[in-house]
């Protein structure tokens, strides 16, 4: 368990992200995934308010109500860390609003659906590039007046967002962000490597990269485009498939097979074992995908093995 930030919360090796809830995992199958990762010692839930909005016939809010449901069916509220953020549309291409007035109210109908009167961590989803940052700072403040928010986190800000924000909650004594969430994996690492990394190491934010295995990538189960031609993957995963992706994927071969692991594996204890992370946010939608938590927990990968997927990922 890693401390995250400057937080009390104690942060599992990785973080189960609940995407996956009312998507890919219908409610029944999404238990037994919360199950076998609390029996994996994996006690942390990253959600959202719009999670999973974007799968045909849902509307939003469908992954923090299967959360919601099964805390109340399993009683053990009090064993799960659960993050969720605000700031998305939940009207398929809305305005992103980060605004006091929405934040007021979005928090509400999460805690709602989550059927709980707190959540641990509360994050600005996306930057709607509008509001001022004192702003949407005041309105965390009051929710943590009134103990529905405990510690509040940042995904997706700009480097000069992010920045403007911790100066504007140390100059006006506001919360401050304790957490940011960027994009990170072997595949993806500009988005959060450079000023922002530095911002975060500065103010000793936790940091809990997503799409951390970006998007089945790095399972090595998609070779080529061929594989993810006409498949939901394609417009996630065709970008990879260059000069750079396949010594990834190489490199990834190599060392699972040393090590006799997945690739999935390796690919999320390279994150771990990055300076300035505290955990990755994977997802499963089968209990045999935990399988590879299992293993990125339970093993180290060496001076050499780090030099060569940072160079492959280059």
């Amino acid at each position: 368990m890693k401390k995250l930030g400057n937080t009390s919360l104690n942060c599992p090796p990785i973080i189960f992200g609940g995407n996956v809830f009312g998507w890919t995992a219908n409610k029944k199958e999404s238990y037994k995934l919360m199950d076998e990762m609390l029996d994996l010692g994996i006690n942390m839930i990253d959600s959202a308010d719009v999670y999973s909005r974007w799968a045909t016939g849902n509307k939003g809010g469908e992954s923090e109500r299967i959360i919601g449901e099964y805390l109340k069916d399993r009683k053990n509220r009090e064993d799960l860390i659960i993050a969720t953020k605000v700031g998305s549309s939940m009207q398929q291409g809305g305005d992103k609003d980060i605004s006091e007035a929405h934040v007021i109210v979005a928090i509400e109908d999460s805690l709602k659906r989550l059927k709980t009167d707190y959540v641990d961590l509360y994050f600005t989803h996306w930057d709607d590039n509008k509001t001022p940052v004192e702003e949407t700072l005041g309105a965390y403040e009051k929710l943590i007046k009134q103990g529905k928010v405990r510690y509040i986190g940042a995904s997706n800000l700009s480097p000069e967002r992010l920045q403007e924000s911790l100066d504007a909650a140390r100059t006006n004594n506001l919360p401050k962000y304790e957490v940011f969430q960027p994009e990170y994996s072997l595949a993806v690492r500009d988005k959060y490597e450079g000023k922002t990394k530095q911002i975060c190491m500065d103010n000793n934010l936790g940091v809990t990269g997503y799409f951390s295995l970006a998007s089945g990538f790095l399972t090595g189960k998609y070779q080529s485009e061929e594989d993810i031609k006409g498949t939901d993957r394609q417009q996630f995963l065709k970008s990879y498939f260059d000069e750079r992706g396949k010594k990834i994927l190489k490199a990834l071969k190599d060392i699972s097979d040393h090590h006799n692991i997945s690739q999935a594996a390796i690919a999320l204890r390279w994150i771990m074992q990055r300076p300035g992370i505290t955990a990755p946010i994977a997802s499963a939608s089968k209990p045999e995908h935990l399988q590879s938590f299992k293993e990125a927990m339970n093993m180290d990968l060496s001076t050499e093995e780090m030099e060569k997927l940072n160079q492959a990922s280059r």
